[in-house]
């Protein structure tokens, strides 16, 4: 064999007769085979366990330790269980052979042997461990990438959860500015329409009586700006009961507050996910906040539904509008884009002045944090 070439495998030959190991050694070696030799059961053990080769060629009938017995000890240690073993022997009773391969052999030649069998066998033995040895690689490599896949997955849903965290956050915080805002504004006019009463009181009672009306009126706003406020601070008020009973809720609640016509039209032919129904609730409730602050609209609809794998929210009023070009998104339209970006949907914005505005929401059903 070239001391520059690679073996084709590494073999352990197990007999107690000189003559059998140094012919099996000498046509191996010729072959391009590695070749150890071992003349009892337990130099072939400790031989195999320090060093394992790729096959063992094993003879049956050896003394203190016999074929079968090197045989079992081999396949009960996790160092050499995988080897593969074919015994060479003499006996030629179809026991024997039985018992040969019950103990773990894969294949058995029988004494005299032919070279050319021999080499066949060895050979195709070997051939069946390598694709033994590829397809473990195979699975563990599978395994490892199944592994990251999920672990990628882990990460993605955290960041989502992370970002839903985050936008709820910064919702929060721009309801508490709103709150400060709003009241802060109403407050102190009211505070100036009742010293103007109070001046009033008694010079002009009529006078007055329209500083105490407009007053009321202030306070009537006041109070819609809390409530307002304080339904949209509610955790997961949305989750207490189905998507479109919420929206429909929140549409009519909206409509009694304000007088502007709202309407709902909702087709859900598939159940839809709580983080998806979620993003849909907050959607439609900070819209119905712009519309009522800004649009000076007559009329809003909401249509809801699912088609195929997606559900979609269409949100118009027939407001003034704007321009989307030159308006950069308030904090609200941010903070929708960030939900439905975190459930891998789509968020597009229309409007342009005086023909109101519309807002499509779709989400994929099957990618909500599944």
């Amino acid at each position: 064999m070239n001391p520059d070439t690679a073996p084709k495998g590494n073999i352990l030959i197990v007999d107690d007769t000189p003559d059998n190991l140094r012919l099996l050694s000498s046509v191996l070696t010729d072959s391009g085979y590695k070749v150890r030799c071992a003349i009892d059961g337990a130099m072939a053990l400790m031989g195999a366990q320090a060093a394992p080769p790729d096959l063992i060629m094993l003879d049956i009938k050896m003394p203190q330790i016999d074929g079968y017995e090197v045989c079992q000890q081999l396949k009960a240690d996790d160092r050499t269980r995988e080897i593969p073993i074919i015994f060479i022997s003499a006996l030629d009773e179809v026991l024997d052979k039985v018992k040969a391969f019950t103990s773990g052999g894969v294949d058995y030649i029988q004494k005299p042997f032919q070279i050319e069998e021999v080499l066949a066998r060895l050979e195709n033995q070997l051939a069946i461990r390598r694709l033994q040895i590829q397809l473990q690689t195979q699975n563990h490599q599978l395994q490892q990438t199944q592994s990251e896949l999920l672990q990628a997955l882990e990460q993605e849903r955290s960041l989502k959860q992370r970002i839903e965290e985050m936008a709820a956050i910064e919702e929060r915080n721009r309801i508490a500015r709103d709150i400060h805002d709003s009241l802060g504004h109403a407050l102190t006019a009211l505070n100036i329409q009742l010293q103007a009463v109070a001046t009033l009181l008694y010079s002009d009672v009529e006078q007055a009586a329209s500083f105490l009306a407009q007053a009321q009126r202030l306070g009537t706003t006041a109070m819609h700006e809390v409530r307002k406020s304080v339904s949209a601070l509610r955790e997961d008020e949305e989750t207490e009961q189905p998507l479109q009973d919420a929206i429909a809720s929140l549409a009519e609640e909206f409509r009694q507050a304000t007088g502007i016509v709202t309407t709902t039209h909702v087709r859900l032919i598939e159940p839809v996910p709580t983080f998806a129904a979620k993003t849909l609730y907050r959607a439609v409730q900070e819209a119905l906040t712009n519309v009522f602050k800004y649009a000076d609209a007559t009329q809003v609809q909401i249509q809801l539904a699912t088609t195929g794998d997606r559900v979609c929210l269409t949100f118009h009023d027939n407001g003034k509008g704007f321009n989307c070009n030159q308006q950069t998104s308030g904090f609200g339209l941010q903070g929708m884009q960030e939900r439905v970006a975190a459930l891998n949907g789509n968020f597009r914005l229309t409007s342009q002045p005086g023909a109101g505005c519309q807002i499509e929401i779709e989400i994929p059903l099957s990618e909500v944090l599944s």
